[in-house]
């Protein structure tokens, strides 16, 4: 009971912390495919693995390993990666409940140590997908702060993984056309039929597995592989718009 307790309140004041600016409701997106075609993928949760803590931690490792598994070889995806807005357990490999519910849907290629999203991640990767509306308002501030650096500074140059995806695939927040900076989402913001959610934190978000035991990690790796079919959806209709004209 104890424990509980202790737990409720460290997760209380992460969030309350992370909501401090309140929920961002509208912003100013393309709906488009970067030009050259693939994209680069980041998943995000609150620490990227789960250790006896509730499972806000570990379902970004869930989602990296299904999306591996259902966009394999797909040849609009390039970079997959997960991370965490919170450094809480950087280098440490994912929760055992996580992997294995992969491993009994037959995923047992993967690997991950845990790490914090970084500014480099909003230039690098095309699409950051947050778990829930706590990681979607923490990656929403950064990514500001990113358009507020580039706005000082001018056009950041984008990283390795960048480079091979030409553009990213929103506009800035603010409007300004031609800004490449990673477009922030809710991973259940993206529907059946690759119909994209008209707000952006509008969708579903992942669950909390934890207290399910192995079923709530079961519901996860549903509800995950859901959200990557429909992903990978969006980008097809895209592309094939984008071919249409």
């Amino acid at each position: 009971m104890l424990h509980q307790i202790i737990v409720n309140a460290r997760i209380l004041r992460v969030r309350e912390k992370i909501s401090t600016n309140g929920f961002i409701t509208t912003m100013t997106v393309t709906k488009s495919t970067p030009a050259g075609g693939q994209v680069n993928v980041l998943f995000v949760c609150l620490g990227n693995i789960c250790t006896g803590l509730p499972a806000l931690w570990c379902r970004s490792p869930m989602a990296e390993g299904v999306f591996r598994n259902v966009a394999a070889s797909h040849p609009l995806i390039n970079e997959i990666d997960s991370a965490g807005t919170g450094a809480y357990h950087a280098g440490e490999d994912p929760d055992s409940r996580t992997m294995s519910t992969l491993r009994r849907h037959n995923i047992r290629n993967y690997n991950h140590a845990a790490r914090k999203v970084t500014k480099q991640d909003f230039l690098d990767f095309d699409y950051l997908l947050a778990m829930d509306k706590y990681n979607l308002r923490d990656l929403l501030d950064v990514r500001e702060s990113v358009l507020a650096s580039m706005n000082k500074s001018g056009p950041a140059s984008r990283g390795t993984k960048g480079t091979r995806a030409a553009t990213a695939a929103s506009l800035a927040a603010s409007g300004e056309a031609g800004a490449k900076v990673a477009e922030v989402r809710l991973f259940g913001d993206f529907g059946t039929g690759g119909v994209l959610h008209e707000r952006v934190g509008g969708g579903e978000v992942v669950q909390d597995p934890y207290y399910g035991g192995v079923n709530g990690f079961e519901e996860v790796y549903q509800q995950v592989t859901r959200f990557s079919k429909s992903f990978l959806e969006y980008l097809e209709k895209n592309q094939r718009s984008e071919s249409e004209n």
